[in-house]
């Protein structure tokens, strides 16, 4: 199928509805606590590390000022363990008063002033997963009023200790009550993981109007094999899953892990690619504090950002399984522009894969082709030969302009690295 009739097919399944309150028309961007920090509380004995405020305010800061922020890392999100034991004298949730003395408010406004948002965690069962007070069905509409109130930007709703009945009426409660208390509110739903992730247990057209992105599958762990696991289950069930997601509802595969302990450099590259294929959420959940410059060059490339972050909104789709264990993966972006990631199964040893624009099934013509994580450029007539140079468990990302012309305008950051390259462009394959 040519690319051009492939595009207008997946126009068509992706015309689901998308809650109606006009955020989250890209991806959200920001850090997460969970994977890194998960529920540390002993701020007694590891006081930098515990789940605390000055958690929150310390990445904070370095979003604000380390040029996460500018590059659309805006989020900052509390996960578990955040609140007391119990509900306040009027029902109402509460932070823990050791750990957030300052309360979720002033946290709010700390975000607030430095040009960031605040997310906060619930889960709609008698208890959070880590074992706090949950948000039952009667205590929805308080919970939701009491975030509000706050001035927090973002809530995530878990599952734990519920059952299938109570998710199907919780979850839809709560984006109204959400959206009852005229504070916009990002919704993000935990339903589809409850419910295997796949129809029809899980009403896709259901979840684009009541929620901004839902988490589809597992939790990710600091580990190449749990980022292979979840690159496999999405692509796997592409055919399901693509169609649901587009501006202001996403699937969300969870955090990006780079900057921790479980990924090569190569690896990072390529759940930063194939995060950016998906469409999916960018939430780092890592230490901005001691990120290293390997880690944080990937988080902050601004092309592959510019990717992710495509005002079209159409997740990608893997479509090429090669015996050689090279895989091709393609979006289509704004503009007539795509990109194309070319990500290597192997562990042996760096593997050139041969193949051609006409092969991938691109219309005649001649492209600007962009290398994401080494800025090479080059120019490439469809029928032409290439040869890409894969690192085992790595990937070639490119940046393909449309046909005849270039044209880089729609990705909404790294224009200027775009214009840089534009002037030292060079008119050659790779090779």
């Amino acid at each position: 199928m040519h690319f051009s009739l492939l595009l207008f097919a997946c126009a068509l399944c992706g015309s689901t509805l998308a809650l109606n309150n006009g955020l989250m028309r890209t991806p959200p961007m920001g850090w997460l606590a969970w994977e890194r920090f998960r529920c540390d509380i002993d701020c007694q004995n590891d006081p930098k590390n515990c789940i605390s405020e000055n958690l929150f305010m310390d990445m904070a800061d370095r979003l604000s000022e380390d040029g996460w922020r500018e590059l659309g890392y805006v989020y900052v999100n509390i996960d578990d363990c955040w609140s007391s034991m119990e509900r306040d004298e009027n029902g109402r949730l509460q932070p823990d008063p050791k750990r957030f003395p300052g309360g979720i408010r002033k946290l709010a406004r700390y975000m607030h002033d430095r040009g960031l948002k605040l997310g906060i965690y619930g889960d709609m069962g008698t208890h959070t997963c880590g074992g706090y007070p949950g948000t039952t069905l009667d205590k929805i509409e308080i919970d939701a009023q009491t975030i509000a109130d706050w001035e927090v930007d973002m809530f995530k709703f878990d599952g734990c200790y519920s059952n299938a009945t109570e998710q199907e009426q919780g979850y839809p409660l709560m984006s109204k009550a959400l959206n009852a208390t005229g504070r916009p509110i990002g919704y993000s739903c935990s339903w589809p993981a409850y419910r295997g992730g796949l129809p029809p247990k899980v009403n896709y057209t259901q979840l684009g109007e009541i929620c901004n992105l839902w988490r589809n599958y597992d939790d990710i762990q600091d580990s190449w094999d749990s980022v292979l696991n979840i690159i496999d289950w999405f692509f796997d069930n592409q055919d399901a899953l693509q169609p649901a997601a587009g501006p202001g509802r996403w699937n969300d595969p969870d955090m990006l892990i780079i900057g921790d302990f479980g990924l090569s450099l190569d690896q990072s590259r390529s759940q930063m690619a194939l995060w950016s294929i998906m469409a999916a959420p960018l939430f780092m959940s890592n230490d901005l504090r001691t990120i290293s410059s390997g880690a944080r060059s990937i988080l902050q490339n601004k092309i592959a950002i510019g990717i992710n972050q495509d005002a079209m909104g159409m997740p990608g789709r893997r479509i090429l399984k090669e015996k050689s264990g090279i895989e091709v993966f393609w979006r289509p972006l704004s503009n007539n522009a795509s990109a194309l990631v070319f990500f290597s199964r192997r562990t042996d040893m760096p593997y050139r894969y041969t193949s051609s624009l006409r092969q991938l099934n691109f219309t005649t013509g001649s492209y600007k082709i962009i290398d994401v994580f080494t800025g090479k450029m080059a120019s490439l007539k469809d029928s032409t030969d290439f040869v890409v140079s894969v690192n085992p468990t790595g990937v070639v990302m490119w940046y393909v302009s449309a046909p005849a012309r270039t044209n880089l305008n729609h990705l909404r950051r790294g224009q200027e690295a775009h214009r840089v390259a534009e002037e030292n462009f060079i008119p050659y394959v790779f090779l």
